[in-house]
C-alpha cells in the first residue's frame, strides 16, 4: 500500500483541529483518568450493520461482524473506531486511532460502467474522547491512507434513561476534504471517456449528522444494542452524476454481553 502526499489544504486542516483540541483541553489535563485497568470492561457481541445506498447502481447493504464497545488497558474500541490512548489531555486522552470504513464500492452496475472501483478509505489520525456534565464529546482529525484525503469530525452523545431503556441521542459534523470527496464519487478524464458521465472534480464537504443509539436490557448481562444515523450531503456530494441521494441512512442492531 503506498501513501499518498496529504495535500496543505487537508494537513493544515489536520493541525488546527489537533493542536485546537490540546489548546483547549491541555490547561485542565490533571483531570484526565490516568489509572488503566489490566482486564476489559464494556460490551462485546454480534452485530448486523446496515446502511442504505446512495451511488447508482449500489444498493443497500447488510454485514454480520462482531460488535465491540469497551475498553482493555490503554486500548480501546468503539464500534467502528479502534485506537489507543497516550497523553492524559483534559476529561479523557490523546488518542491514536483507526476508523473501518465501508464507503468504498464495485462500479459493478451497468450505471458505472467506466467508472472504476472505488476503494474504502482508511482514516487513521488522532483523536480524543471528553466526558462532561452534559454529554461526551468525539474529536478526531485523521488523514485517510486510501486518497491521501483528511476526514475531521466531531460528535456529541447525550445520555438518558426512560425506563429499563438507555437513549443516547447524537449530533455530529464532519468535514471530507477534496482528495477523499474526489476519491469515492468524482469522474477523472479517463472515466469521464469510458463511462460517459461528465468529468467532475468536487471539492471539500461538510456533512452534518444526527442519530439515536439505545441499549434494551434482555437478561443480566446480556442487551440489545441498536442505534441509527442520518447525514446530510452538500452539494459537493450530491452533485457527482453518479450519486442518487442527498442523505444516507445506516445503523446497526447487535446482541451484546458486558463486562464490567
Amino acid at each position: 500500500m503506498t501513501l499518498r502526499p496529504l495535500g496543505l489544504g487537508a494537513l493544515q486542516c489536520v493541525a488546527f483541529c489537533a493542536l485546537g483540541a490540546l489548546g483547549a483541553l491541555g490547561a485542565s489535563d490533571a483531570r484526565a483518568q490516568t489509572a488503566f485497568e489490566n482486564r476489559f470492561t464494556g460490551e462485546v457481541g454480534v452485530g448486523a450493520y446496515l446502511k442504505r445506498g446512495m451511488v447508482k447502481d449500489v444498493g443497500g447493504s447488510v454485514m454480520v461482524l462482531p460488535y465491540v464497545y469497551g475498553d482493555y488497558g490503554r486500548f480501546f474500541a468503539r464500534v467502528d473506531t479502534l485506537g489507543v490512548k497516550t497523553l492524559p489531555l483534559g476529561s479523557g486522552h490523546l488518542e491514536l486511532v483507526g476508523r473501518v470504513n465501508t464507503d468504498g464500492f464495485d462500479a459493478d452496475g451497468a450505471a458505472l460502467r467506466g467508472v472504476g472501483d472505488r476503494r474504502n478509505p482508511v482514516p487513521i489520525g488522532v483523536g480524543t474522547m471528553q466526558r462532561t456534565p452534559v454529554g461526551a464529546f468525539f474529536l478526531y482529525a485523521m488523514y485517510d491512507v486510501t486518497s491521501g484525503g483528511a476526514l475531521l469530525e466531531g460528535t456529541w452523545g447525550g445520555r438518558f434513561e426512560a425506563g429499563p431503556v438507555t437513549l443516547y441521542p447524537l449530533l455530529g459534523l464532519e468535514y471530507r476534504s477534496s482528495a477523499l470527496v474526489r476519491h469515492l464519487y468524482g469522474i477523472d478524464g479517463a472515466q469521464s471517456a469510458a463511462s460517459g458521465y461528465p468529468a467532475y472534480a468536487p471539492g471539500g464537504s461538510t456533512v452534518p449528522m444526527v442519530g439515536l443509539a439505545a441499549t434494551m436490557p434482555i437478561s443480566g448481562p446480556w442487551a440489545l444494542q441498536l442505534q441509527w444515523r442520518h447525514r446530510w450531503f452538500d452539494d459537493a456530494i450530491t452533485g457527482s452524476p453518479i450519486v442518487n441521494e442527498r442523505g444516507l441512512d445506516s445503523g446497526h442492531v447487535a446482541i451484546t454481553y458486558e463486562f464490567k
